[in-house]
Protein backbone atom coordinates (compact mmCIF):
# COMPACT_ATOMS: atom_id res chain seq x y z
CA UNK A 1 0.00 0.00 0.00
CA UNK A 2 1.52 3.74 -0.88
CA UNK A 3 2.01 6.39 1.57
CA UNK A 4 -0.70 8.10 -0.13
CA UNK A 5 -3.45 5.60 0.28
CA UNK A 6 -2.31 4.98 4.02
CA UNK A 7 -1.95 8.31 5.02
CA UNK A 8 -4.93 10.42 6.92
CA UNK A 9 -4.67 13.45 5.35
CA UNK A 10 -4.60 13.98 1.45
CA UNK A 11 -0.95 16.11 1.82
CA UNK A 12 0.05 12.86 3.96
CA UNK A 13 3.13 11.89 1.14
CA UNK A 14 4.36 15.74 0.35
CA UNK A 15 4.57 15.78 3.83
CA UNK A 16 6.58 12.69 4.74
CA UNK A 17 9.03 13.45 2.24
CA UNK A 18 9.58 16.89 2.42
CA UNK A 19 10.48 15.09 6.07
CA UNK A 20 13.13 13.39 4.55
CA UNK A 21 14.63 16.22 2.45
CA UNK A 22 14.60 18.32 6.15
CA UNK A 23 16.50 15.22 7.83
CA UNK A 24 18.45 14.99 4.55
CA UNK A 25 19.58 18.58 4.70
CA UNK A 26 20.51 17.94 8.30
CA UNK A 27 22.87 15.15 6.93
CA UNK A 28 24.65 17.16 4.11
CA UNK A 29 25.57 19.79 6.44
CA UNK A 30 26.55 17.79 9.26
CA UNK A 31 29.14 15.03 7.14
CA UNK A 32 30.40 18.12 4.53
CA UNK A 33 31.21 19.83 8.27
CA UNK A 34 33.08 16.94 9.23
CA UNK A 35 35.19 17.01 6.19
CA UNK A 36 36.34 20.55 6.08
CA UNK A 37 37.80 20.62 9.69
CA UNK A 38 41.28 20.27 8.71
CA UNK A 39 40.70 23.08 6.27
CA UNK A 40 39.55 25.21 9.62
CA UNK A 41 42.17 23.79 11.57
CA UNK A 42 44.83 25.43 8.90
CA UNK A 43 43.11 28.61 8.15
CA UNK A 44 41.84 29.37 11.48
CA UNK A 45 44.75 27.58 13.46
CA UNK A 46 42.25 25.64 16.04
CA UNK A 47 43.74 22.53 18.03
CA UNK A 48 41.48 19.68 17.88
CA UNK A 49 39.78 20.54 21.17
CA UNK A 50 38.40 23.66 19.76
CA UNK A 51 37.20 21.88 16.54
CA UNK A 52 35.65 19.74 18.32
CA UNK A 53 33.67 22.13 20.81
CA UNK A 54 32.74 23.92 17.47
CA UNK A 55 31.37 20.49 16.11
CA UNK A 56 29.70 19.72 19.71
CA UNK A 57 28.26 22.94 19.83
CA UNK A 58 26.14 21.37 16.36
CA UNK A 59 24.78 18.60 18.30
CA UNK A 60 24.45 20.82 22.06
CA UNK A 61 22.20 23.04 20.27
CA UNK A 62 19.89 20.29 18.22
CA UNK A 63 19.76 18.50 21.83
CA UNK A 64 18.35 21.44 23.84
CA UNK A 65 16.00 22.47 20.88
CA UNK A 66 14.50 19.05 20.61
CA UNK A 67 13.87 19.09 24.32
CA UNK A 68 11.91 22.24 23.89
CA UNK A 69 10.48 21.85 21.04
CA UNK A 70 8.88 18.57 22.17
CA UNK A 71 7.04 20.79 24.73
CA UNK A 72 5.47 23.58 22.40
CA UNK A 73 5.16 21.38 19.52
CA UNK A 74 1.23 20.88 20.58
CA UNK A 75 1.20 24.67 21.61
CA UNK A 76 2.59 26.20 18.28
CA UNK A 77 1.84 24.03 15.66
CA UNK A 78 3.96 21.62 13.13
CA UNK A 79 4.09 24.62 10.44
CA UNK A 80 4.90 27.49 12.64
CA UNK A 81 7.89 25.16 14.11
CA UNK A 82 9.22 24.24 10.31
CA UNK A 83 8.94 27.93 9.33
CA UNK A 84 11.24 28.46 12.36
CA UNK A 85 13.60 25.78 11.74
CA UNK A 86 13.69 27.00 7.91
CA UNK A 87 14.70 30.76 9.08
CA UNK A 88 17.71 29.15 11.31
CA UNK A 89 18.97 27.11 8.58
CA UNK A 90 19.13 30.29 6.18
CA UNK A 91 20.82 32.49 9.01
CA UNK A 92 22.99 29.58 10.31
CA UNK A 93 24.97 29.76 6.84
CA UNK A 94 25.01 33.70 6.91
CA UNK A 95 27.08 33.42 10.16
CA UNK A 96 29.04 30.60 9.92
CA UNK A 97 30.51 32.33 6.47
CA UNK A 98 31.49 35.56 8.09
CA UNK A 99 34.29 33.82 10.30
CA UNK A 100 36.67 34.52 7.25
CA UNK A 101 36.23 37.88 7.03
CA UNK A 102 36.16 38.30 10.84
CA UNK A 103 39.78 36.45 10.81
CA UNK A 104 41.54 39.14 9.17
CA UNK A 105 44.72 39.18 9.69
CA UNK A 106 45.11 36.41 12.58
CA UNK A 107 45.44 37.76 15.42
CA UNK A 108 43.98 36.49 18.54
CA UNK A 109 41.32 38.50 18.82
CA UNK A 110 40.62 37.69 14.87
CA UNK A 111 40.99 33.98 15.90
CA UNK A 112 38.36 34.77 18.89
CA UNK A 113 35.88 36.12 16.53
CA UNK A 114 36.49 33.36 14.00
CA UNK A 115 35.50 30.74 16.55
CA UNK A 116 32.85 32.41 17.87
CA UNK A 117 31.08 32.64 14.12
CA UNK A 118 31.65 29.03 13.29
CA UNK A 119 30.46 28.37 16.78
CA UNK A 120 27.57 29.92 16.65
CA UNK A 121 26.43 29.48 12.93
CA UNK A 122 26.96 25.72 13.60
CA UNK A 123 24.52 26.40 16.71
CA UNK A 124 21.99 27.91 14.45
CA UNK A 125 22.19 25.09 12.33
CA UNK A 126 21.34 22.44 15.33
CA UNK A 127 18.66 24.71 16.32
CA UNK A 128 17.11 24.00 12.70
CA UNK A 129 17.73 20.42 12.90
CA UNK A 130 16.45 20.44 16.42
CA UNK A 131 13.04 21.94 15.71
CA UNK A 132 12.62 19.65 12.51
CA UNK A 133 13.10 16.62 14.73
CA UNK A 134 10.83 18.15 17.21
CA UNK A 135 8.11 18.14 15.38
CA UNK A 136 8.85 15.40 12.32
CA UNK A 137 8.21 12.39 14.45
CA UNK A 138 5.07 13.61 15.77
CA UNK A 139 3.87 14.35 12.57
CA UNK A 140 4.64 11.35 10.55
CA UNK A 141 3.50 9.38 13.75
CA UNK A 142 0.47 11.66 12.73
CA UNK A 143 0.14 11.08 9.21
CA UNK A 144 0.44 7.62 9.40
CA UNK A 145 -1.30 6.22 12.59
CA UNK A 146 -1.85 2.61 10.99
CA UNK A 147 1.80 1.97 9.45
CA UNK A 148 4.39 4.24 12.50
CA UNK A 149 7.19 1.84 12.10
CA UNK A 150 7.70 1.82 8.26
CA UNK A 151 7.19 5.42 7.70
CA UNK A 152 9.35 6.99 10.76
CA UNK A 153 11.99 4.51 9.02
CA UNK A 154 11.73 5.98 5.91
CA UNK A 155 11.65 9.14 7.22
CA UNK A 156 14.48 8.96 9.74
CA UNK A 157 16.80 7.10 6.27
CA UNK A 158 16.65 10.96 5.33
CA UNK A 159 19.82 11.32 7.71
CA UNK A 160 22.57 8.17 6.02
CA UNK A 161 21.12 10.08 2.56
CA UNK A 162 22.29 13.36 3.74
CA UNK A 163 25.47 11.83 5.36
CA UNK A 164 26.37 10.36 1.76
CA UNK A 165 25.62 13.07 -0.01
CA UNK A 166 27.70 15.56 2.08
CA UNK A 167 30.15 12.40 1.97
CA UNK A 168 30.49 13.01 -1.48
CA UNK A 169 30.72 16.12 -1.96
CA UNK A 170 33.48 16.66 0.61
CA UNK A 171 35.24 13.22 -1.03
CA UNK A 172 35.43 15.18 -4.64
CA UNK A 173 35.23 19.03 -4.09
CA UNK A 174 37.46 19.17 -0.29
CA UNK A 175 41.26 19.44 -0.04
CA UNK A 176 43.76 16.70 -0.63
CA UNK A 177 47.54 16.36 -0.91
CA UNK A 178 47.30 16.04 -4.51
CA UNK A 179 44.47 18.17 -5.33
CA UNK A 180 43.65 21.72 -4.44
CA UNK A 181 39.41 21.53 -3.54
CA UNK A 182 36.57 23.89 -3.55
CA UNK A 183 36.38 26.50 -0.77
CA UNK A 184 34.90 25.12 2.79
CA UNK A 185 32.22 28.16 2.36
CA UNK A 186 31.15 26.85 -1.40
CA UNK A 187 31.14 23.68 0.12
CA UNK A 188 29.50 23.72 3.46
CA UNK A 189 26.72 26.11 1.36
CA UNK A 190 25.62 23.03 -0.76
CA UNK A 191 23.68 22.41 2.39
CA UNK A 192 21.14 24.90 1.13
CA UNK A 193 19.90 23.36 -1.63
CA UNK A 194 17.76 20.87 0.10
CA UNK A 195 17.09 23.59 2.84
CA UNK A 196 14.98 25.17 -0.05
CA UNK A 197 13.47 22.43 -1.19
CA UNK A 198 12.00 21.33 1.57
CA UNK A 199 10.68 24.46 2.16
CA UNK A 200 8.69 24.92 -1.04
CA UNK A 201 7.38 21.72 0.22
CA UNK A 202 5.90 22.96 2.77
CA UNK A 203 4.80 26.16 1.53
CA UNK A 204 0.83 26.64 1.56
CA UNK A 205 0.44 22.67 3.19
CA UNK A 206 -1.87 21.78 6.01
CA UNK A 207 -0.71 20.71 9.15
CA UNK A 208 -2.96 17.92 10.87
CA UNK A 209 -2.78 18.25 14.80
CA UNK A 210 -0.89 15.96 16.87
CA UNK A 211 -2.41 13.17 18.08
CA UNK A 212 -1.45 14.38 21.82
CA UNK A 213 -3.64 16.98 21.25
CA UNK A 214 -6.39 14.99 19.65
CA UNK A 215 -6.55 13.30 23.31
CA UNK A 216 -6.32 15.95 25.18
CA UNK A 217 -3.88 14.74 27.40
CA UNK A 218 -2.11 17.96 29.68
CA UNK A 219 1.84 18.07 29.42
CA UNK A 220 1.80 17.26 33.32
CA UNK A 221 0.18 13.71 32.55
CA UNK A 222 2.84 13.41 29.57
CA UNK A 223 5.96 14.07 32.01
CA UNK A 224 5.10 11.90 34.52
CA UNK A 225 6.83 9.18 33.32
CA UNK A 226 9.61 11.32 33.21
CA UNK A 227 9.43 12.77 36.60
CA UNK A 228 12.18 14.13 39.04
CA UNK A 229 14.38 10.87 38.38
CA UNK A 230 14.29 11.41 34.37
CA UNK A 231 14.90 15.17 35.07
CA UNK A 232 18.09 14.93 36.72
CA UNK A 233 19.70 12.71 34.37
CA UNK A 234 19.49 15.54 31.70
CA UNK A 235 20.12 18.18 33.84
CA UNK A 236 23.39 16.55 34.78
CA UNK A 237 23.88 17.38 31.02
CA UNK A 238 22.76 20.85 30.92
CA UNK A 239 24.85 22.14 34.38
CA UNK A 240 27.69 21.03 31.69
CA UNK A 241 26.28 22.98 28.99
CA UNK A 242 25.68 26.37 31.41
CA UNK A 243 29.08 26.21 32.88
CA UNK A 244 31.26 25.12 29.78
CA UNK A 245 29.07 26.81 26.56
CA UNK A 246 27.51 29.47 28.29
CA UNK A 247 30.35 30.15 30.62
CA UNK A 248 27.98 30.65 33.90
CA UNK A 249 29.67 29.76 36.81
CA UNK A 250 29.85 26.18 38.41
CA UNK A 251 27.28 27.62 41.16
CA UNK A 252 24.83 29.05 38.97
CA UNK A 253 24.65 26.28 36.76
CA UNK A 254 24.23 23.53 39.94
CA UNK A 255 21.48 25.92 40.40
CA UNK A 256 19.73 26.26 37.07
CA UNK A 257 19.83 22.60 36.93
CA UNK A 258 18.11 21.94 40.04
CA UNK A 259 15.55 24.79 39.24
CA UNK A 260 14.48 22.06 35.48
CA UNK A 261 14.45 19.34 38.12
CA UNK A 262 12.18 21.25 40.70
CA UNK A 263 10.09 23.07 37.36
CA UNK A 264 9.42 19.17 36.05
CA UNK A 265 8.01 18.29 39.84
CA UNK A 266 5.95 21.17 39.74
CA UNK A 267 4.37 20.53 36.41
CA UNK A 268 3.75 16.51 37.57
CA UNK A 269 3.14 16.95 41.04
CA UNK A 270 6.40 16.23 42.05
CA UNK A 271 6.72 12.81 41.09
CA UNK A 272 9.36 10.36 41.12
CA UNK A 273 9.75 9.24 37.93
CA UNK A 274 10.16 5.72 36.12
CA UNK A 275 13.65 4.22 36.55
CA UNK A 276 13.27 2.51 33.47
CA UNK A 277 13.11 5.38 31.57
CA UNK A 278 15.78 7.16 33.73
CA UNK A 279 17.84 4.23 32.97
CA UNK A 280 16.90 4.52 29.44
CA UNK A 281 17.56 7.95 28.98
CA UNK A 282 21.43 7.65 30.49
CA UNK A 283 21.72 5.24 28.45
CA UNK A 284 21.01 7.34 25.25
CA UNK A 285 23.55 9.84 26.35
CA UNK A 286 25.85 6.89 25.50
CA UNK A 287 24.00 6.74 22.20
CA UNK A 288 25.07 10.15 21.10
CA UNK A 289 28.43 9.90 22.50
CA UNK A 290 29.14 6.84 20.20
CA UNK A 291 27.30 7.25 17.39
CA UNK A 292 26.72 11.04 16.85
CA UNK A 293 30.39 12.16 18.77
CA UNK A 294 32.26 9.55 17.14
CA UNK A 295 30.55 10.28 14.04
CA UNK A 296 31.50 13.88 14.03
CA UNK A 297 35.46 12.90 13.84
CA UNK A 298 35.71 9.75 11.48
CA UNK A 299 36.59 10.95 8.70
CA UNK A 300 39.07 13.02 10.29
CA UNK A 301 40.14 9.86 11.62
CA UNK A 302 39.90 7.11 8.75
CA UNK A 303 42.05 9.66 7.09
CA UNK A 304 44.43 10.10 9.27
CA UNK A 305 44.36 6.09 9.26
CA UNK A 306 44.89 6.05 5.41
CA UNK A 307 44.40 9.57 3.64
CA UNK A 308 42.06 12.64 3.72
CA UNK A 309 40.42 11.24 0.36
CA UNK A 310 39.82 7.81 1.05
CA UNK A 311 38.92 8.29 4.81
CA UNK A 312 36.03 10.69 2.83
CA UNK A 313 35.07 7.83 0.82
CA UNK A 314 34.79 5.56 3.83
CA UNK A 315 32.58 7.24 5.59
CA UNK A 316 30.21 7.85 2.28
CA UNK A 317 30.76 3.70 2.37
CA UNK A 318 29.47 3.35 6.55
CA UNK A 319 26.73 5.68 5.04
CA UNK A 320 25.75 3.67 2.30
CA UNK A 321 25.70 0.56 4.55
CA UNK A 322 23.52 2.71 7.22
CA UNK A 323 20.82 3.98 4.61
CA UNK A 324 20.14 0.64 3.15
CA UNK A 325 19.58 -0.60 6.40
CA UNK A 326 17.78 1.70 7.90
CA UNK A 327 15.61 1.98 4.93
CA UNK A 328 14.18 -1.24 4.40
CA UNK A 329 15.32 -3.22 7.81
CA UNK A 330 12.27 -1.85 9.25
CA UNK A 331 9.78 -4.91 9.38
CA UNK A 332 13.14 -7.54 10.11
CA UNK A 333 13.66 -5.08 13.50
CA UNK A 334 10.43 -5.22 14.75
CA UNK A 335 10.53 -8.91 15.12
CA UNK A 336 13.44 -9.20 17.31
CA UNK A 337 13.43 -8.60 20.79
CA UNK A 338 14.29 -4.28 20.89
CA UNK A 339 16.58 -5.25 23.53
CA UNK A 340 18.70 -8.18 21.97
CA UNK A 341 19.15 -6.29 18.65
CA UNK A 342 20.64 -3.18 21.27
CA UNK A 343 22.63 -6.05 22.89
CA UNK A 344 24.25 -7.12 19.79
CA UNK A 345 24.60 -3.42 18.44
CA UNK A 346 26.77 -2.62 20.99
CA UNK A 347 28.83 -5.83 21.24
CA UNK A 348 29.74 -5.08 17.28
CA UNK A 349 30.34 -1.35 18.29
CA UNK A 350 33.11 -2.68 20.37
CA UNK A 351 34.54 -4.66 17.91
CA UNK A 352 34.35 -2.66 14.90
CA UNK A 353 36.12 0.39 17.14
CA UNK A 354 38.83 -1.97 17.84
CA UNK A 355 39.10 -3.01 14.35
CA UNK A 356 39.11 0.17 13.12
CA UNK A 357 42.21 1.71 15.58
CA UNK A 358 44.03 -1.43 14.44
CA UNK A 359 43.11 -1.54 10.38
CA UNK A 360 46.48 -0.30 8.30
CA UNK A 361 44.99 -1.06 4.70
CA UNK A 362 41.73 0.07 2.98
CA UNK A 363 40.28 -2.99 2.90
CA UNK A 364 40.97 -3.74 6.73
CA UNK A 365 39.06 -0.40 6.75
CA UNK A 366 36.24 -1.13 4.86
CA UNK A 367 35.87 -4.51 6.67
CA UNK A 368 35.72 -2.86 10.67
CA UNK A 369 33.89 0.05 9.16
CA UNK A 370 30.92 -2.46 8.19
CA UNK A 371 30.64 -3.94 11.49
CA UNK A 372 30.91 -0.07 12.97
CA UNK A 373 28.23 1.02 10.60
CA UNK A 374 26.07 -1.77 11.87
CA UNK A 375 26.25 -1.40 14.99
CA UNK A 376 25.39 2.07 14.92
CA UNK A 377 22.14 1.82 12.77
CA UNK A 378 19.74 0.35 14.95
CA UNK A 379 20.79 2.33 17.99
CA UNK A 380 18.82 5.48 18.10
CA UNK A 381 15.48 4.15 16.53
CA UNK A 382 15.56 1.16 18.64
CA UNK A 383 15.63 3.04 21.64
CA UNK A 384 13.32 5.47 21.21
CA UNK A 385 11.06 2.27 19.73
CA UNK A 386 11.89 0.72 23.32
CA UNK A 387 10.08 4.27 24.82
CA UNK A 388 6.90 4.41 22.95
CA UNK A 389 7.18 0.81 23.75
CA UNK A 390 7.00 1.00 27.38
CA UNK A 391 6.09 4.45 28.04
CA UNK A 392 2.97 5.01 25.86
CA UNK A 393 1.17 7.64 28.27
CA UNK A 394 4.65 10.01 27.96
CA UNK A 395 4.28 9.55 23.88
CA UNK A 396 6.41 12.90 22.08
CA UNK A 397 7.75 14.32 25.40
CA UNK A 398 9.62 11.01 26.44
CA UNK A 399 10.83 10.62 22.71
CA UNK A 400 11.49 14.25 22.96
CA UNK A 401 13.70 13.98 26.03
CA UNK A 402 15.55 10.86 24.90
CA UNK A 403 16.38 12.27 21.73
CA UNK A 404 17.64 15.69 23.14
CA UNK A 405 19.37 13.42 25.86
CA UNK A 406 21.32 11.73 23.00
CA UNK A 407 22.38 15.29 21.41
CA UNK A 408 23.17 16.85 24.45
CA UNK A 409 25.55 14.02 25.21
CA UNK A 410 27.02 14.02 21.77
CA UNK A 411 27.79 17.43 21.88
CA UNK A 412 28.69 17.93 25.31
CA UNK A 413 31.03 14.80 25.55
CA UNK A 414 31.29 12.94 22.27
CA UNK A 415 32.59 16.11 19.96
CA UNK A 416 34.57 17.73 22.64
CA UNK A 417 35.74 14.14 24.63
CA UNK A 418 37.32 12.56 20.95
CA UNK A 419 38.79 16.24 20.18
CA UNK A 420 40.49 16.33 23.88
CA UNK A 421 42.04 12.92 23.79
CA UNK A 422 42.53 13.04 19.82
CA UNK A 423 44.83 16.05 21.58
CA UNK A 424 46.33 14.01 24.36
CA UNK A 425 47.34 10.93 22.76
CA UNK A 426 49.18 12.50 19.75
CA UNK A 427 51.21 15.13 22.46
CA UNK A 428 52.13 12.10 24.53
CA UNK A 429 53.47 9.85 21.57
CA UNK A 430 55.01 13.21 19.77
CA UNK A 431 56.34 13.69 23.18
CA UNK A 432 57.70 10.50 23.47
CA UNK A 433 59.29 10.03 20.15
CA UNK A 434 61.24 13.34 20.14
CA UNK A 435 61.07 15.91 22.72
CA UNK A 436 62.62 18.46 20.69
CA UNK A 437 59.89 17.76 17.49
CA UNK A 438 56.66 18.07 20.38
CA UNK A 439 58.21 21.73 21.59
CA UNK A 440 58.45 22.64 17.82
CA UNK A 441 55.03 21.87 17.39
CA UNK A 442 52.80 22.10 20.10
CA UNK A 443 50.47 24.73 21.08
CA UNK A 444 50.47 27.78 23.34
CA UNK A 445 46.97 26.57 24.57
CA UNK A 446 46.08 23.77 26.77
CA UNK A 447 43.32 21.60 25.86
CA UNK A 448 40.69 20.77 28.40
CA UNK A 449 37.92 18.36 29.16
CA UNK A 450 35.93 18.02 32.70
CA UNK A 451 38.38 16.56 35.11
CA UNK A 452 40.88 15.35 32.75
CA UNK A 453 44.54 16.88 33.04
CA UNK A 454 45.12 19.63 30.90
CA UNK A 455 47.42 19.20 27.45
CA UNK A 456 49.44 21.27 25.66
CA UNK A 457 48.04 19.84 22.05
CA UNK A 458 49.84 20.20 18.26
CA UNK A 459 48.78 23.07 16.91
CA UNK A 460 46.37 22.66 14.47
CA UNK A 461 47.97 24.93 11.44
CA UNK A 462 51.13 23.34 11.73
CA UNK A 463 49.51 19.84 11.50
CA UNK A 464 47.29 20.92 8.41
CA UNK A 465 50.22 22.09 6.92
CA UNK A 466 52.09 19.09 7.28
CA UNK A 467 48.97 16.36 6.13
CA UNK A 468 49.08 18.41 3.13
CA UNK A 469 52.31 17.37 2.01
CA UNK A 470 53.34 14.13 0.49
CA UNK A 471 55.40 11.87 1.87
CA UNK A 472 57.94 12.48 0.34
CA UNK A 473 57.78 16.34 0.47
CA UNK A 474 57.71 15.98 4.23
CA UNK A 475 60.72 16.58 6.91
CA UNK A 476 61.61 13.86 9.14
CA UNK A 477 59.72 16.08 11.85
CA UNK A 478 56.64 16.64 9.83
CA UNK A 479 57.07 12.60 9.50
CA UNK A 480 56.61 12.36 13.26
CA UNK A 481 54.51 14.79 13.45
CA UNK A 482 52.16 13.08 11.15
CA UNK A 483 52.63 9.10 12.36
CA UNK A 484 51.93 10.83 16.04
CA UNK A 485 48.44 11.77 14.55
CA UNK A 486 48.03 8.45 13.49
CA UNK A 487 48.78 7.20 16.84
CA UNK A 488 46.63 9.48 18.80
CA UNK A 489 43.74 8.51 16.38
CA UNK A 490 44.41 5.10 17.56
CA UNK A 491 44.45 5.10 20.95
CA UNK A 492 41.03 7.70 20.93
CA UNK A 493 39.29 4.58 19.03
CA UNK A 494 40.08 2.12 21.13
CA UNK A 495 39.07 4.76 24.51
CA UNK A 496 35.92 5.00 22.77
CA UNK A 497 34.90 1.60 23.23
CA UNK A 498 34.62 1.98 26.45
CA UNK A 499 31.10 3.49 25.41
CA UNK A 500 29.77 0.22 24.00
CA UNK A 501 31.31 -1.56 26.36
CA UNK A 502 29.03 0.00 29.12
CA UNK A 503 26.17 0.12 26.71
CA UNK A 504 26.90 -3.84 26.49
CA UNK A 505 26.54 -4.67 29.88
CA UNK A 506 23.17 -2.35 30.52
CA UNK A 507 21.72 -3.72 27.66
CA UNK A 508 22.53 -7.21 28.84
CA UNK A 509 20.75 -6.42 32.60
CA UNK A 510 17.72 -5.34 30.87
CA UNK A 511 17.57 -8.71 28.83
CA UNK A 512 17.88 -10.40 32.54
CA UNK A 513 15.10 -7.97 33.46
CA UNK A 514 12.39 -8.33 30.90
CA UNK A 515 12.90 -12.44 30.75
CA UNK A 516 12.52 -12.03 34.84
CA UNK A 517 8.94 -10.91 34.11
CA UNK A 518 8.37 -12.46 31.03
CA UNK A 519 9.86 -11.24 28.02
CA UNK A 520 9.91 -8.30 26.45
CA UNK A 521 6.58 -6.82 25.23
CA UNK A 522 4.99 -3.23 24.22
CA UNK A 523 2.21 -1.65 26.87
CA UNK A 524 -0.98 0.32 26.50
CA UNK A 525 -2.09 3.22 28.49
CA UNK A 526 -3.40 1.76 31.56
CA UNK A 527 -1.56 -1.73 31.60
CA UNK A 528 0.32 -2.37 34.47
CA UNK A 529 4.11 -2.77 33.28
CA UNK A 530 5.00 -5.04 36.05
CA UNK A 531 2.09 -7.39 34.55
CA UNK A 532 3.72 -10.91 33.34
CA UNK A 533 3.35 -10.38 29.33
CA UNK A 534 3.81 -13.28 26.99
CA UNK A 535 7.07 -14.44 26.37
CA UNK A 536 8.96 -12.74 23.28
CA UNK A 537 12.25 -13.28 21.24
CA UNK A 538 15.34 -11.91 23.10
Amino acid sequence: MSAKTEGIAPNANRLLWAGFVAILAAGVGFAIRGGILSDWAGQFNFTMAELGTITGGGLTGFGLVILIGGLLADKLGYGKLVFIAFLCHALSAVVTFAATGAYGSGDPAGKAAAYKCLFWGTFLFAIGNGVLEAVLNPLVATLYPNNRTHYLNILHAGWPAGLILGGVAAATLGNTPTHKGLSWEFQLGLFLVPVVIYGAMCIGQHFPKSEASEKGLGLGDMLRDVGMLGAAVISALLVIFFHNDLHLSLGVAVILGVAVILGVGFFTRFAFGAGLLALLLATHGLVGIVELGTDSWIQNITGAIIDPATGRWLFVYTSAFMFVLRFFAGPIVHRISPIGLLLVSASCGIVGLYLISGSKTTIAVMAALAVYGFSKTFYWPTMLAVVGDRFPRSGAVAISCMGGMGMLAAGLLGGPGIGYFKDRYAAEDLQGVNAAYYTEYKAANPSRFLAFGEVNPIEGSKLSAAQGKTLEQRSPAEKALVEADLSGSRRTLRTVAFVPMAMAAIYLVLLMYFKAIGGYKAVHIGEDKRAQPQPAAA
